[in-house]
């Protein structure tokens, strides 16, 4: 091969390599008042569901391919909403828990439950939806045929997200105890908990591989995803996350584990085998897109994000309020380290900045 070919085959090969990179191909402003949490991905019915909470709490609902509004379930004050296909039922995190009919999102009924709903999960396998709350009950399961409550798990700490396998088992990440809990979900009860022996700290998203049974749990402090045997809970791996990692996912198609961090980084972690694994990119987000979905029919990232602007600066007299007694904590929006026990004001968002970012490639 000639110096002139051997150039320019790595010229091709680098600009190949470069149209691989993962970046944000699409940001959709669509805006609106109130604060947002989760973001949730209906690949099946093609519909992307955000809560929106404050004067006007309601779930927008868009089309997943377009991002265009389709629709909203209104008076509903929620933290994410999640949609079962075979029944065709969605339910939101609100409380009580709201019960809607995923193709016309008219709501059928509320659910009164205890604790203070948060995130929730659906299971493709049972049916079933599970409402996490840091407060006890720390788990409420729901019946997505009928929307009845089959039974409350406490897991022993507070709750932040969790995941399902194919074999029984439900997840949950514990950030009080940098723990995750193990579910029989045959029987409800709490068979086991995996600690993250000082590998991470402030579990919060988690993500699965479930046919080389691997738990991604993403960590706060310190900032690294740790990789578990789900099986076993033993420590496989760790590798560093930016700041304020609050939502993962994985992708059976590409072997890839993605965090999104309130830092303006979504870390994409690459699964070479079972046993090995590399951070294969950091794409550069918006700041404060912090939680994250995954539409598994056209391996993109979709993640949530405003613009704020700095709180007024407060009185050195005046002292930050504490919260109520069991208060449940707020919707998400807020960067870290600000809003009410964070160390100040929560800032305001900009009217018309509420945005949906895409990645893919």
């Amino acid at each position: 091969m000639t110096r002139r070919y051997l150039t320019l085959f790595v010229v091709l090969a680098a600009c190949a390599a470069a149209q691989a990179q993962y970046k944000v191909t699409k940001t959709a402003k669509v805006g609106g008042d109130g604060g947002f949490d989760y973001v949730n991905a209906d690949p099946d019915g093609r519909r992307l569901y955000v809560a929106r909470t404050g004067p006007t709490p309601r779930v927008n609902v868009f089309n997943l391919d377009t991002l265009e509004p389709t629709g909203e379930i209104p008076n509903t004050s929620a933290h994410g909403a999640v949609v079962d296909t075979k029944s065709g039922h969605g339910f939101a995190s609100s409380k009580p828990l709201t019960m809607f009919d995923a193709k016309t999102l008219a709501v059928i009924k509320t659910i009164d439950v205890d604790g203070a709903p948060d995130g929730l999960l659906h299971d493709p396998y049972l049916h079933k939806v599970y409402v996490l709350s840091h407060r006890a009950p720390n788990v409420t399961v729901i019946d997505a045929a009928d929307g009845s409550i089959n039974t409350t798990i406490d897991v022993g700490g507070a709750p932040e997200q969790s995941v399902v396998d194919d074999k029984g088992h439900l997840y949950v990440t514990l950030e009080d105890k940098d723990k995750v809990a193990v579910v029989d979900t045959k029987t409800w009860k709490v068979t086991g908990s995996y600690d993250l022996a000082g590998k991470g700290g402030v579990p919060a998203g988690m993500a699965i591989d479930i046919k080389n049974r691997i738990l991604f749990v993403a960590c706060r402090n310190p900032a690294n995803m740790v990789m578990l045997n789900a099986d076993t809970g033993a420590v496989i791996a760790a590798l560093p996350l930016g700041a304020g990692t609050d939502g993962a996912v994985f992708n059976p198609a590409t072997m890839e584990a993605f965090s999104s961090q309130t830092d303006g980084t979504l870390t994409v972690i690459k699964e070479k085998n079972p046993t090995t694994f590399e951070v294969e990119q950091t794409v550069q987000t918006p700041v404060r897109a912090k939680t994250c979905t995954l539409d598994s029919k056209t391996n993109k990232v979709l993640l949530i994000t405003a613009e704020f602007a700095a709180p007024a600066a407060a009185p050195a007299s005046a002292a930050p309020a504490a919260p109520p007694a069991g208060a449940a904590p707020p919707a998400g929006g807020a960067p870290a380290g600000g809003g009410p026990g964070r160390g100040g004001p929560r800032p305001t968002m900009v009217p018309g900045s509420f945005s949906i970012v895409v990645v893919g490639k």
